[in-house]
């Protein structure tokens, strides 16, 4: 999909962003994203593909693998009704599911967002008067996952059908994600699905470019909050032969302003930024991204998982992080993923840079180590690059009393 060229007034805020994202501001002696102040922004993410569950057994098959609990999408949300209540949203709808694929041993392995589209009793047919109607429709559901390991995960999950009734297949060529993100999104919002997308899309009444661009080849495709945090924004899957709605041809922009909004909240994603085989999901905070069901039953890795979450201390966590030269200046491109964090304090490993872009990162550090002396984090073999590390906003209280801490990071 081609892109189109930002508007002067909010390419000056992105100008840098999609090959040295923190170059400008890094002038100003500040790193922050360009997002947080050029309002709602759209980006294609190249890095998840599609894939389609599709079969009765759908829900039993990845309810003894994932971590979430996806009963729910099997469960009758509300009544049908002849008279849908809003323009654009389902009389019924599922909001998506955050969940991870674990080794035996409680390693993260794969992260999945699944989708559960529209049924056609939900949906209004093509005249815009009915609801649409397929009686021998099967179950199906979709899951935007990494794009890197997708073979791989399609093998895996292939490994562990056996005799299950469910068919696994990559759409990627028909489907693709997009998140929604940035400064001005309503975040207050009781609703699942992003009150400004009730005006487009489904009733014959509304405008036609709208209804097309949201249903493209068939109809209720939607956005949806993101199921780990409100403030990383709205996400979805739509065909790819279409641009979402609501992504304005202004400010639809590269994937790594992405990249760069979830670092600064200190969020990763996918199996290049979570070590495939060997993170704990716990340290990199899956539990408060709504990705692990604790009272679900049993899945692969739930032993490890259960015993680390009952035992109450995690002392590793992700966080974000920005590198500083000796006068506070923020530093672009000087640090790579698997450095090494050091307290010079106390001449200990601190932790390890996981992510980094320009002169911001995610490293798994020592909850205890950061706390205690987060002025003094240095890279190892870079003395003169600092660390400092931050709390999320959104972090539990908890997760800091846990380590008998009640001090906020730097």
């Amino acid at each position: 999909m081609n892109r189109v060229a930002l508007p002067k007034s909010i390419a000056q805020r992105f100008r840098g962003i999609h090959h040295s994202p923190c170059k400008q501001l890094c002038n100003n002696n500040r790193c922050e994203g360009q997002v947080q102040s050029a309002g709602p922004v759209g980006s294609l993410l190249k890095s998840r593909s599609v894939i389609r569950f599709r079969g009765p057994d759908t829900l039993k098959f990845l309810q003894g693998l994932l971590t979430n609990d996806v009963r729910n999408f099997g469960e009758a949300v509300g009544d049908r009704t002849e008279n849908l209540p809003t323009p654009n949203v389902p009389a019924t709808s599922v909001p998506p599911i955050y969940a991870a694929l674990l080794t035996p041993q409680g390693r993260f392995l794969y992260d999945l967002f699944l989708y559960k589209p529209p049924t056609c009793h939900t949906k209004l047919d093509h005249t815009g008067t009915g609801p649409d109607s397929k009686p021998h429709e099967p179950f199906h559901m979709f899951a935007d996952v990494d794009a890197s390991v997708l073979d791989e995960l399609l093998q895996t999950l292939n490994k562990y059908r056996l005799r299950s009734k469910v068919e696994i297949d990559d759409v990627s060529s028909d489907f693709s994600c997009w998140q929604r993100y940035g400064a001005g999104l309503s975040e207050k919002s009781s609703q699942v699905e992003e009150p400004e997308a009730a005006s487009v899309g489904w009733a014959a009444g509304v405008d036609r470019t709208a209804m097309s661009s949201s249903q493209g080849s068939d109809q209720g495709w939607q956005w949806f909050k993101d199921p780990r945090l409100v403030c990383l924004g709205f996400r979805g899957i739509f065909p790819s032969n279409i641009t979402p709605p609501l992504i304005e041809v202004d400010k639809e922009t590269d994937e790594q302003n992405f990249l760069l909004w979830r670092i600064e909240k200190g969020v990763a994603e996918g199996s290049t930024e979570i070590p495939k085989g060997e993170a704990v999901p716990l340290e990199y905070n899956l539990a408060g991204l709504n990705a692990i069901s604790f009272d679900k039953g049993c899945y692969v890795g739930q032993e490890l998982i259960a015993r680390t979450h009952h035992r109450g201390v995690i002392r590793k966590r992700i966080v974000p992080l920005r590198f500083l030269d000796n006068d506070g200046k923020e530093l672009v491109n000087k640090v790579i993923p698997g450095s090494e964090v050091m307290n010079t304090a106390s001449g200990k490993k601190a932790g390890t840079v996981t992510t980094a872009l320009g002169c911001r990162g995610l490293g798994l550090l020592r909850v205890e180590e950061a706390l205690k002396g987060s002025s003094a984090l240095s890279i190892q073999g870079q003395e003169d690059v600092k660390v400092v590390a931050s709390r999320p906003d959104w972090w539990p209280s908890e997760w800091l009393q846990d380590q008998g801490q009640h001090a906020a990071f730097a």
